[in-house]
């Protein structure tokens, strides 16, 4: 995905930076402020920026994005900053605005559920140059969306978009390639990154804000184990705090195996029976955008205590006083699944709760899993363990990561290999980028078959 055209430099006005930096509601971490020098420093160059952008779970790489976008709009250029869910793309809307605004920079949002007619007058005007950031979902990629000067082009969530798709994005630039930042929130290992994303130069935000406690993690097996887990649940509720609860399932029968409240619909009908001093609200992906909406605010506001949802919450959800979350049949989750999902409490200071509730049987690797998040709250340490866990290739997903199926590497094993093979890659690909010599139509022949004749074709860019 490298790119050999120019890119869209955007000068560092020292005066904006601080200004940017004085929006924020709070101190940027040394962390923080580290990263934001190195994007800057990209952002300023005439080659296109390449850059990963990992952070655990609350350690403010919105806040990072925002110092970026607000270089760009200081230059008199555009960002546009895709998510891969609506939920996620309104979070950072809803985040950004108010620091956009206290600036002065020109903030809007592009989904595929909007009004027709805000939809079309938010194109017109971005078009127009009239916008100076644009925050959405995969409809940034339709054919009707253009930008009077695209220069940065950031994506959320990566690990959920293909290449293709960020090529896209980029494609939306007119006067040169736009500078690309890719951000994820559930950690890449250092060994996989190598691999997967060894063409993007990377930053890390080592540091959680300050007061911030990792939540206590209890795993609760069999019947008593529920029951006391529900109990310290309802007893959260009772002091006013908010909670969550997150079921597998939307609704019943959808799998033979899960307990009798891992579906939104049973376990939201029976916590309105039994805890009538609950207020409840349910979010899943069956939802339309609206009832997910309206469900969200009174979640937000405090209408309801409680919310009842699938994974749909696993990102861009951030609720300061939601204290408890309680997962049903945890171990059926994936480890990143389970981290993102605990991120979602205490993000308001004070000490909060996950409780994993199983059945009492998990499986092997669940049982690995639960004992990994009952350890560690490291979302490094925790990505390592996924890693030998479940393989590289169902980490990422084989398509969006390219990694083919290795018949004997393992890349939690044989690190050292890896990076000695990274080496000798980029060794040959610095002589010959486009694998043409007739000593490497072997090796591209090979690629090919496994990676697919785009890799090397007009869509890598």
């Amino acid at each position: 995905e490298q790119r050999s055209d120019l890119g869209v430099p955007c000068s560092i006005d020292p005066a904006a930076a601080a200004r940017a930096v004085a929006a924020l509601p709070f101190e940027p971490t040394a962390a923080q402020r580290r990263v934001m020098a190195e994007i800057a420093a990209d952002l300023a160059e005439t080659a296109p920026m390449n850059r990963l952008l990992q952070g655990d779970v609350g350690s403010g790489k919105t806040a990072v994005a925002f110092a970026a976008l607000a270089q760009v709009a200081a230059a008199g250029r555009q960002c546009a900053l895709m998510a891969p869910t609506e939920i996620l793309a309104e979070q950072h809307f809803r985040s950004l605005s108010p620091w956009c605004k206290e600036i002065g920079i020109e903030i809007a949002l592009l989904t595929a559920s909007m009004p027709r007619a805000i939809k079309s007058s938010t194109l017109t005007l971005l078009a127009a140059g009239k916008i100076d950031c644009v925050v959405g979902t995969h409809a940034l990629l339709s054919e009707g969306v253009a930008f009077a000067d695209l220069a940065l082009a950031i994506v959320d969530e990566q690990h959920r978009f293909g290449v293709a798709q960020r090529v896209r994005l980029r494609a939306k630039g007119e006067s040169g390639s736009p500078h690309l930042l890719v951000m994820t929130a559930t950690p890449i290992p250092r060994t996989l990154a190598l691999t997967a994303y060894g063409d993007l130069d990377v930053s890390i935000i080592d540091e959680l804000p300050p007061g911030r406690e990792p939540p206590e993690t209890r795993v609760s097996s069999g019947k008593s184990g529920r029951a006391r887990a529900y109990r310290e649940l309802r007893a959260r509720l009772g002091a006013g705090d908010r909670g969550y609860l997150v079921c597998p399932m939307v609704e019943p029968g959808e799998d033979e195996v899960t307990s009798s409240w891992a579906d939104t619909l049973t376990a939201s009908t029976a916590i309105r029976e039994k805890w009538p001093e609950v207020e409840v609200a349910v979010v899943h992906g069956r939802m339309s955008s609206d009832e997910r909406g309206e469900a969200m605010h009174r979640f937000r506001t405090g209408a309801a205590q409680l919310l009842v949802a699938t994974t749909v919450i696993e990102v861009g959800v951030d609720v300061p006083e939601a204290t408890a979350m309680l997962i049903e049949d945890a171990d059926r989750f994936g480890l990143s699944q389970l981290h993102q999902l605990r991120g979602r409490v205490g993000r308001g200071g004070g000490q909060a709760v996950c409780l994993l509730v199983t059945r009492g049987g998990p499986t092997s690797d669940g049982a690995k899993r639960l004992k990994v998040m009952g350890e560690t709250c490291d979302g490094f340490v925790i990505a390592e363990a996924d890693l030998e866990i479940r393989g590289p290739g169902e980490l990422l997903g084989a398509r969006q990561s390219g990694l083919p199926k290795l018949r004997f590497g393992d890349l939690a094993r044989h690190n050292q290999l890896l990076r000695r093979a990274r080496r000798e890659a980029e060794a040959v690909l610095a002589r010959d980028p486009l694998l043409a010599f007739p000593e490497h139509q072997q090796l591209r022949a090979t690629l090919e078959s496994l990676e697919g004749a785009h890799v090397y074709g007009a869509e890598s860019g």
